[in-house]
């Protein structure tokens, strides 16, 4: 198991049943009612995210000032530098700033720093440059918000700078023309989930009015939805509209590079989701700025050139297989060394040799592996420049602040960020951080709980179930994928695909055949064999195969399932603790009038040998099960014999591992319904109805 831990929401039969009524199949139903969706009012506005109102952009803090600078701009025909991140949401913004003001006649130039050279955020060197080709004018997209002394200096240069972020501020902000950051204290735009490109969007829409605002979302909703979701935004509020509007733009493609993009990676044939954006585009256009050549994919969806593009796509795509053998590469490194020396609360690495455009990518596996935040650091020339990933909830940014005094700069999210320490510093900033966190979680270990919508059976995992779930769409954090609970399935072969990189499997549930890839696990540390039994907690996807749909169980987690024979015993502890049963287990428990015929018979034929039967009680559920040709059940025939307990059929004596049974010659006939445990059984069955 990866997790700990797994949390399966608890059911909701009665919103289940509301949203049945209203027309939702039974499989989206369910799930909504358990993330606590049950009228069909809130259904139907989750399952129609174009009509999410999208707040006016001129209640961002500032952008009345960046309007009028930018409009100023064009309207003097001024040279502009869109200046961005090296990321896929700072790409993507990059590039629609710089559509969106040369379609207006501005003279503008993309900029991106390099990631191996330059680092991230707006850079004294950039600046001088930018000055040197005659710029009067920066625009920064999802970065800046930092940058004061970079920003003092080119307004000393002449240059005047609008600032477009929407990472966390400090106390205080950059010099410039105008700072628009939804995480502005002072801010009032009620939406502050916007990414980098939801912000340069926003400031799109302002600069060209109102009564172009469709026009605008029809050009730009496709770069928007595609940085948004590579960002890990919240999937809620305006950012739902606009990827729901810009996936719909993508289907098919109206931007040149997109298409070619969308050819390349193998989703020509196939439908363009949140899941498809973050886990096959947004990696090959992430590769470009990790292996320093983020100029690539700028390219890529500003070209208009047919030819061209294929070209910069394939280049994307090779880019991208470069970056995975890398990061594999560092990543055992990384493993073969934390296994010699393990790390409490905290993993802080640091080497000279590692490729600092990846290095993000492996804190994010390591932290999931250990279950702990992860700071790796890359060394060069006495400096470290490290990137951090988060785990539990802990707050990235809060930590770094704690540790400010032992830093050179820092910046980021909550869950993602980056920062400059000297090497000298490194060992103080790891206890530093250790200690912090430990304080954060108040010397307690880090959860490691994986959060399940439901438990399913085999028959809700048809191809019309699952489809019904793509609905959601666009999922992400505040609006996740579906995440379902397969318990007993039995595993019948297992194979590793992808150059050993993952591990596929072909399970059988209730006579039900179903194939299961786990990405990024080869199985080793599993301990599966053929037949064995395991609990599986998965993302349900649709594999689309030589014009065949069938549905596949992308697999989060996997544990080796106790026996049947465990679970049956687990839910009679169950009830004799008082625990609450769900009607599946009262149901289970529940015995016959055949259980009680078949065993009252087996032990009167038993006490015409000896007055006292004693034996343990699989033994005596073997026993009448063979005699009476029934299953098995011994959690059922110890319940039986309670009920003939309570109502005076016979005494029963409890030992250590055996059990005494004593039949009592009654002469008036006995209502077994009017047992206490019957009734409770009942009740349970009763409330679920």
């Amino acid at each position: 198991m990866k997790y700990k831990q797994w949390q399966v929401a608890a059911p909701c039969p009665e919103g289940q049943l509301a949203l049945e009524r209203a027309g939702l199949p039974p499989l989206l139903a369910g799930l909504l009612a358990v993330r606590g969706v049950v009228s069909p009012e809130e259904a139907r506005r989750l399952l129609s995210p174009k009509s999410e109102p999208i707040p006016d952009p001129m209640l961002l803090r500032d952008m009345d000032k960046a309007v009028a600078r930018v409009r100023r701009a064009l309207e003097r025909g001024e040279r502009i530098a869109v200046y961005g991140d090296y990321d896929v949401d700072g790409i993507t913004a990059t590039c629609l700033l710089t559509q969106f003001l040369s379609a207006r006649g501005g003279a503008v130039i993309p900029y991106i720093p390099s990631r191996l050279g330059e680092g991230y955020g707006l850079n004294q060197e950039a600046v001088h440059a930018l000055s040197q080709q005659g710029i009067n004018l920066i625009i920064t997209v999802d970065c800046g918000i930092t940058a004061v002394e970079e920003t003092a200096l080119a307004n000393s240069l002449g240059i005047d700078v609008v600032i477009t972020d929407h990472h966390a501020c400090k106390e205080e902000l950059p010099p410039a023309a105008a700072v628009v950051d939804p995480h502005r204290p002072d801010c009032p735009y009620p939406f502050k989930g916007l990414a980098g490109v939801g912000v340069a969007l926003m400031l799109a829409l302002a600069v060209a009015g109102p009564e172009s605002a469709r026009e605008i979302m029809e050009e730009f909703s496709d770069l928007a939805a595609v940085g948004t979701v590579a960002d890990v935004m919240p999937m809620t509020g305006a950012n739902r509209a606009i990827v729901s509007l810009g996936l719909a733009r993508l289907e098919p493609p109206r931007r040149l590079g997109f298409a070619s993009l969308i050819q390349c990676a193998g989703l020509a044939e196939k439908q363009v989701t949140s899941v498809s954006v973050g886990y096959t585009l947004a990696p090959r256009i992430n590769a470009s700025g990790r292996m320093g050549m983020a100029e690539v994919a700028v390219e890529l969806f500003l070209t208009r050139d047919p030819v061209r593009a294929e070209t910069l796509a394939l280049e994307l795509c090779e880019l991208n297989r470069e970056r995975q053998e890398i990061e594999g590469e560092i990543f055992q490194q990384c493993v073969r060394y934390l296994e010699e020396n393990p790390q409490r609360s905290a993993i802080v690495l640091a080497g000279g040799q590692w490729h600092q455009g990846v290095v993000g990518i492996v804190a994010s596996r390591l932290a999931e592996k250990y279950a702990c935040p992860c700071f790796m650091i890359c060394l060069d020339g006495g400096m470290g420049k490290g990137s951090c990933r988060s785990w539990g909830e802990l707050n990235l940014f809060d930590l770094l602040s704690s540790c400010s005094h032992l830093l050179e700069n820092f910046g980021g999210h909550a869950l993602a960020a980056g920062f400059t320490v000297k090497e000298d510093n490194i060992p103080a900033l790891a206890q530093a951080l250790r200690q912090a966190v430990a304080e954060s979680c108040h010397g307690k270990e880090l959860p490691s709980v994986l959060e399940v919508d439901m438990a399913v059976s085999p028959q809700h995992l048809v191809v019309e179930a699952v489809e019904s779930l793509e609905l959601l769409e666009p999922c992400g954090t505040g609006n996740p994928r579906p995440v379902f609970l397969l318990q007993g399935a039995q595993v019948h072969t297992m194979s590793q695909v992808g150059r050993g990189r993952h591990l596929k499997l072909r399970l059988e549930s209730r006579g039900m055949p179903l194939d299961a890839i786990f990405f990024s696990n080869q199985g080793a540390e599993l301990g599966l064999y053929p037949g064995c039994r395991v609990d599986v907690v998965f993302y349900p996807q649709i594999n689309d195969f030589r014009g065949g749909r069938t549905v596949q169980l992308q697999v989060i987690d996997l544990r080796l399932a106790p026996s049947r024979a465990q679970l049956e015993q687990a839910i009679y502890d169950k009830y004799h603790q008082g625990g609450n049963l769900t009607c599946e287990e009262a149901r289970f428990l529940l015995p016959s009038r055949g259980d009680f015929v078949g065993l009252y018979r087996w032990l009167e034929r038993q006490s015409t040998l000896c007055t006292v039967v004693e034996d343990t009680p699989a033994r005596i559920a073997r026993s009448v099960a063979r005699a009476t040709r029934q299953r098995e059940v011994p959690a059922r025939t110890m319940l039986c014999l309670e009920v003939l307990e309570e109502r005076g059929l016979i005494d029963l004596n409890r030992r250590t591992d055996r059990i005494q049974i004593t039949l009592r010659r009654v002469e008036q006939k006995v209502d077994l319904e009017a047992s206490e445990i019957i009734r409770r059984l009942r009740k349970i069955l009763e409330g679920g109805l």
